[in-house]
């Protein structure tokens, strides 16, 4: 923990000088997560676009006739 001054009051310059270092620490990881974020949701929109593919291709063989002809 930093030796702080006790005597010494807290101004406003302190104060938002503080809050400026907070906030760019926000911003790093935002910055850094934005990215996996990015990849997470392309990959989600492939599995999905996938799925709803596999589905379909299922349910048309469901519903389709199947017409047997024999000769007698």
């Amino acid at each position: 923990m930093p030796n702080v001054d006790v005597t010494k009051p807290i101004s406003r310059d302190d104060i938002e000088a503080k809050l400026r270092q907070i906030q760019h620490g926000a911003d790093a990881g935002a910055e850094a997560a934005r990215g996996a974020g990015l990849m997470g949701g392309a990959v989600g929109a492939t599995l999905l676009v996938i799925a709803a593919y596999l589905l379909g291709r299922r349910r048309g063989r469901k519903r389709r006739t199947f017409v047997e002809i024999r000769r007698v």
